[in-house]
């Protein structure tokens, strides 16, 4: 450590009561609850048995895939806190959407929220976010995205961003962490050190971030000291490598090296540099952008040696405190970098409130947030184009509809979901029909023709396009355009770049979210019984003059 930290200094400011806990505890604590500290393991099971050896470690943090049964996951949080020394924090990715809490109130994603671009919407619905949190008993949430949708061909910042404006994102950002942190639960600023230039995914490859060190700084740079500055509690390094920065230190050997084990851009960069003096965790060790780059045993202990204080999920925690033990006893991990984490550690759980155990819920009224969620989504669909005057569309004009769709792609389940939007379109009217690849089309047969899309922001998928032979169901089909013929929406409940695919379909709509919420906000606007309101948080034409006609 070059000085000691202090939990009375910002962005923690715990007062005297607050920070001599943080202390007592940290003096009290054995090696082996430490290093349970450093910590965070994604629970899946319900098994009883599996729940309670992962319930004797002590664990620091956990994320939960929650149940349907409220009271169930009260008893398993209740638990968990019981067998610790002190009680957990618990994380979760608090964004919306299809990421919204079970039980809770859905919303629309960051993208969705940029599209509105309204800070006062924003706070509102961030409040919703941490309130559906805390009943989970959520603490700490890893957001919002600093990410910076530069590379329309990116598939994982994508929905998840606010976009590809620099003010943008900035007020919507430092309202979500004022907002989130004002409710007891912390914000996480990622992914350090910015992603949104090279269009891969972190999940599968370790991923580039390609500026040099003076457009960083005007970039990246300028929103991670805003976003350190207001206060964010945590930053999350992703699998990143940020070769200029490193290559300035003089330090060729590491300038690929991802920033979750990179000294240089964790240590000199975030704390020396930029002054970030909260807590650092890791993005998901599982994911191959970090472990193609070493083995599991090797860079566990390096997580915590380069800067970061948390391990992100753990699926065999008791292995990992081993060779974090092991790492200890040979020298590659010091019990000095231990304790500098777990004191961060413990000031973010004071800094929540959890040294006086668990706060209580605080009052809300849901019919309202209901109310809001559902006048946000209308404000949230964008018209990109309609060069054929198409809209809005009725029952009158445009009884015969053909959708055109492979579905909601969700990476946590195994098939596409069917969209509602057809049974909606049925009860306001209309005769509908789906398309199934590879069956001839009539266009004679048909008043309208809509393309759907439903892939927001995917985990574990290099690129989202439109694959047309799948979607027409052969090589012939695949090449059929029938916008000619007949009147042609196309609508992207998600990405928001399908006219890089398609960029002379006549009418095109980008609503962000795959939601039942947003698709029935999307066909009243096609309806004309709302305007369209949103307004493109990035370029929806992928720098195609083309795609404007």
């Amino acid at each position: 450590m070059t000085k000691k930290f202090d939990p009375r200094q910002f962005p923690f400011l715990l007062d005297d009561e607050a920070a001599t806990w943080v202390e007592t505890v940290l003096k009290s604590m054995s090696q082996e609850q430490k290093l349970a500290q450093l910590i965070n393991v994604l629970i899946r099971t319900d098994d009883p048995e599996e729940l309670a050896q992962l319930q004797r470690l002590g664990l620091g943090s956990m994320a939960r895939k929650v149940s349907g049964d409220a009271d169930l996951e009260r008893k398993i949080r209740d638990d968990f806190h019981a067998q610790a020394p002190v009680p957990l924090l618990i994380t979760a990715d608090l964004e919306g959407s299809r990421m919204s809490q079970p039980g809770g109130v859905v919303l629309p994603n960051p993208l969705g929220i940029a599209a509105v671009d309204d800070v006062t919407a924003t706070e509102r619905a961030t409040e919703i976010l941490s309130m559906d949190g805390l009943a989970n008993g959520i603490n700490w949430t890893f957001t919002p995205l600093l990410d910076i949708n530069k590379e329309f061909r990116s598939a994982i910042v994508g929905t998840r961003s606010f976009g590809s404006d620099l003010e943008r994102i900035r007020r919507h950002m430092l309202t979500q962490i004022r907002t989130f942190q004002g409710k007891g639960v912390a914000a996480t600023a990622k992914h350090w050190p910015g992603e949104g230039y090279d269009d891969r995914d972190q999940h599968l490859v370790t991923t580039i971030n390609p500026l040099s060190v003076e457009e960083w700084e005007a970039t990246f740079g300028s929103l991670y000291r805003d976003a350190i500055q207001s206060g964010v509690l945590s930053v999350m390094p992703g699998h990143i490598a940020f070769p200029a920065w490193v290559r300035k230190l003089g330090f060729e050997a590491d300038a690929f090296t991802p920033a979750t084990i990179n000294r240089h851009l964790t240590q000199t960069l975030l704390r020396d540099h930029l002054g970030f003096n909260g807590v650092i965790v890791s993005d998901a060790t599982a994911m191959a952008g970090l472990n193609a780059f070493a083995k599991r045993k090797d860079f566990l202990p390096k997580i915590i040696s380069a800067g970061c204080d948390i391990i992100l999920f753990s699926n065999d925690p008791q292995q990992d405190l081993r060779w974090l033990q092991e790492a200890i006893e040979d020298g590659r991990l010091s019990l000095e970098r231990v304790d500098e984490a777990v004191s961060r550690i413990l000031s973010l759980k004071a800094r929540v409130g959890l040294h006086n155990g668990i706060p209580a819920l605080p009052a809300r009224d849901r019919a309202a947030d209901e109310a809001f969620a559902k006048e946000l989504h209308q404000r949230v669909p964008t018209l990109v184009k309609d060069t054929q005057n198409l809209l809005p569309i009725s029952p009158e004009k445009h009884r015969r509809v053909l959708i055109i769709s492979r579905g909601i792609v969700d990476p946590f389940q195994p098939n596409p979901m069917p969209f509602q939007l057809p049974e909606m379109m049925q009860e306001k009217g209309f005769e509908v029909s789906v398309y199934r690849a590879g069956e001839e089309v009539d266009p004679s047969a048909y008043d309208l023709l809509l393309y759907l899309f439903g892939e927001e922001t995917l985990l574990t998928r290099n690129h989202i396009f439109i694959d047309w032979l799948k979607l027409m169901g052969g090589f012939r089909f695949s090449m059929q355009r029938f916008w000619h013929e007949v009147p042609t929406a196309m609508i992207s409940f998600g990405y928001p770049y399908h006219l890089y695919d398609a960029p002379r379909v006549p009418t095109y709509i980008n609503a962000y979210s795959t939601t039942e919420q947003m698709q029935s906000a999307v066909l009243n606007a096609l309806l004309g019984e709302t305007p369209w309101q949103g307004t493109s948080p990035v370029d929806p034409f992928c720098r195609l003059e083309d795609a404007k006609l």
